[in-house]
């Protein structure tokens, strides 16, 4: 805890012949994040032929369940599943090598890629000849304004006849152009559509040239006219008669794909995951060093692994390997990646500490402290019993349904569990429950008009009392992170930024704890402590800006000063929950007595207004108790003292969602 797991490098050199068998072993570890290799004397590695093939086909693959996925028939969805979705079956594959692996694929492929493809393809014919026969039937309708049968605007013979629309604007310049450049030798009908006007143009056709020079000029709009003879409405039945055709065609097409997918979609996913994982190997093949017998590789792992990763290195390779596990150099310390270590009530908050980054392999890891920071901020600003109660509920069943996942979802869920504890800790302690709802029942209750729930305080009466109260919890929090700033500097060799950038604030806000409490005896430390902080940051400003220290004393001094105000906004939301909710009371309360004849219409209303209002509430000030506690601890308490440079543990590591890969070693073969 605080601490990130240690880490080694570790070195591997063996033959050629282990490396696919040994590549699978560690990808499915998961345990060493596998490094580029820096070497003179030998090659890089690159991948083969099998490689080349498996990259390949995971394209094809990936498409074909692309295209069954479309067409497979939903299953579950809902409330239920959400809160409680199913674990995919898993298949086993046993491995033999790269290359009985893209045998099997092939031989799936030759099996299945031609079925699918030729519904695939017999849907694509289906779907472009549709949209080419509602094409036809949109011109036809338009032209169906000439009253003329569709032959006669068609080109024919010694006549050319050109059909489009125009602006109207243009009309007039364009009739006057055509009978120039024709000599009069030109027929034209025209139509008004709103804006535009539909013509058809009939001129010789040695004047072809001339006449379509003319139309570009004007922006003459061409419509190509549709097969057939008759008149546009009795082509239009034809028409929607080859469409109904169409469209049952394509609807019976569409039951064959349903078919192949329920047949088909869990193979097909099935080897597309192998795939996928043959190319994330072949990903790492550049980092490594070959000879013509030998290839290395180089990479980083927890020290608590260790024993299990050279097991399993040795057992691999029939003990034919040279291996070598060093402790981290000084000059590597910017390298070595980091891999949170935290107790198992604090590990789902890591994931607040990686969206902001993790620490340097010399840092403190601050997720057990933001567990609690974080979900007490969170509690402050939602301060109500009930609305902890609602957030509690939910996060709980999210927390049941993923924990087995271990995903996102159950990581943020768990997080909301603990913070609606604090909430609903917070909402007994200001007397909160839907606001003021509370106490309006108690009263009712007990007939006394002014009875409520024992509080230390009323937010909305008491703006000040916790006002106050924020402000020395912010206080609390920004010694706690110069403290581990000063610890970390100092344990590092940072004595002078120890000294002269975290202990000045330190001794600044221990002063304004003392000058707080009013006692005349802590009166003179007090003066003594803010001196001392004020020269050693001034000693500080001079020694980091030379020159530009006067103008960095006034700004960094009242930067300070605007990071602990920033922690009002504890206060600010406590209240903003405390106003919605008397709000929605207030006006449920206003319609409770409405009534029509002996009809309660009032109270239905009322019950509406009061259970919508509150769940909007609940969410509204949940979503702004979550962005403004996680501000308080990036900006206000990280700025103290964490950089969140480091490099997050990224293992060579395979993805298994549907397969499981049973390695030779673990059949016994």
């Amino acid at each position: 805890m605080f601490r990130p797991e240690e880490m080694v490098k570790l070195d591997v050199i063996t033959l050629n012949r282990y490396k696919d068998e040994l590549l699978t072993y560690l990808h499915e570890a998961g345990l060493v994040e596998i490094r580029e290799l820096d070497v003179k004397v030998a090659q890089k590695d690159t991948p083969n032929e099998y490689h080349r093939k498996a990259a390949s086909y995971s394209i094809t693959i990936s498409r074909l369940a692309d295209f069954l996925k479309a067409h497979k028939k939903a299953q579950g969805g809902g409330i239920k599943e959400f809160f409680f979705p199913k674990e995919k079956p898993k298949r086993t594959y046993r491995y033999e090598g790269i290359e009985k692996l893209i045998k099997d694929v092939e031989e799936f492929l030759s099996k299945v890629e031609p079925e699918i493809k030729a519904v695939e393809g017999k849907l694509s014919s289906l779907q472009t000849e549709i949209e080419r026969i509602k094409e036809a039937i949109a011109t036809l309708e338009l032209l169906s304004v000439f009253k003329l049968p569709v032959q006669y605007l068609r080109h024919s013979g010694l006549v050319e006849v050109s059909v489009g629309s125009v602006d109207r604007a243009k009309l007039g310049a364009l009739l006057e152009d055509l009978k120039k450049i024709t000599e009069g030798k030109v027929a034209v009908v025209t139509k008004e559509l709103g804006d535009k006007v539909l013509l058809a143009i009939a001129n010789l056709s040695k004047d072809h040239d001339k006449v379509n020079s003319v139309l570009a000029k004007h922006s003459f709009e061409r419509i190509e006219v549709p097969e057939g003879e008759g008149t546009p409405d009795e082509l239009v039945k034809e028409y929607r008669k080859k469409l109904d055709a169409k469209l049952e065609e394509l609807k019976e097409t569409k039951k064959e794909a349903e078919k192949l997918a329920e047949k088909y979609y869990d193979d097909v996913v099935f080897y597309q995951e192998l795939m996928e994982n043959e190319r994330d190997k072949a990903n790492v093949l550049p980092m490594l060093a070959r000879t013509n017998m030998t290839f290395a590789l180089t990479g980083w792992l927890p020290r608590v692994d260790v024993p299990k990763v050279l097991e399993g290195i040795k057992k691999v390779t029939q003990g034919k390997a040279y291996i070598n596990v060093r402790e981290p150099s000084k000059d590597e310390i910017e390298e070595i990646p980091i891999k949170l270590k935290n107790p198992g009530w604090a590990r789902p908050f890591e994931m607040l500490t990686e969206m902001y980054g993790v620490p340097r392999y010399d840092e403190i890891d601050p997720t057990p402290i933001i567990a609690f920071t974080y979900s007490f901020f969170f509690g402050f600003m939602l301060t109500d019993f009930m609305y902890g109660l609602i957030v509690g509920i939910v996060a709980a069943l999210l927390v049941k349904g993923h924990k087995k996942f271990n995903d996102g979802t159950y990581k943020f869920a768990y997080t909301l569990l603990v913070s609606s504890f604090f909430t609903m800790l917070m909402g007994i302690l200001f007397g909160s429950y839907f606001g003021n709802a509370g106490d309006i029942v108690l009263q009712h209750i007990t007939g006394n008009p002014n009875a409520q729930f024992p509080r230390i305080a009323d937010a909305l009466k008491d703006p000040m009392f916790v006002l106050m109260l924020a402000l020395a919890i912010g206080l609390a929090h920004l010694f706690t992170g110069y403290t581990i700033g000063f610890i970390v500097k100092w344990k590092n060799g940072d004595k002078k930024g120890a000294l002269l950038e975290q202990l000045p604030w330190m001794l600044i806000i221990l002063s304004i704890v003392f000058f707080a409490t009013k006692n005349a005896s802590l009166m003179l430390p007090a003066k003594a402590l803010f001196g001392i902080g004020i020269v050693l940051f001034a000693i500080g400003e001079i020694v980091s800006n030379g020159g530009l220290a006067a103008l960095m004393i006034i700004s960094d001094f009242f930067g300070f000063v605007g990071t602990w105000l920033s922690y009002a906004r504890l206060m600010a939301l406590a209240l903003a929950t405390s106003g919605i909710a008397m709000v929605v009371n207030v006006l449920a309360a206003m319609v409770w007595g409405i009534k029509i004849s002996v009809v309660p219409l009032g109270i239905i209303i009322g019950l509406i207004i009061f259970v919508g209002g509150q769940l909007f509430s609940t969410a509204i000030n949940a979503l702004g108790a979550f962005v403004h506690s996680l501000r308080l601890q990036y900006v206000e308490f990280f700025g103290t003292f964490y950089s969140g440079d480091g490099k997050p543990f990224t293992p060579f590591k395979s993805k298994r969602e549907v397969s499981k890969l049973e390695l030779k070693a673990d059949g016994g073969a």
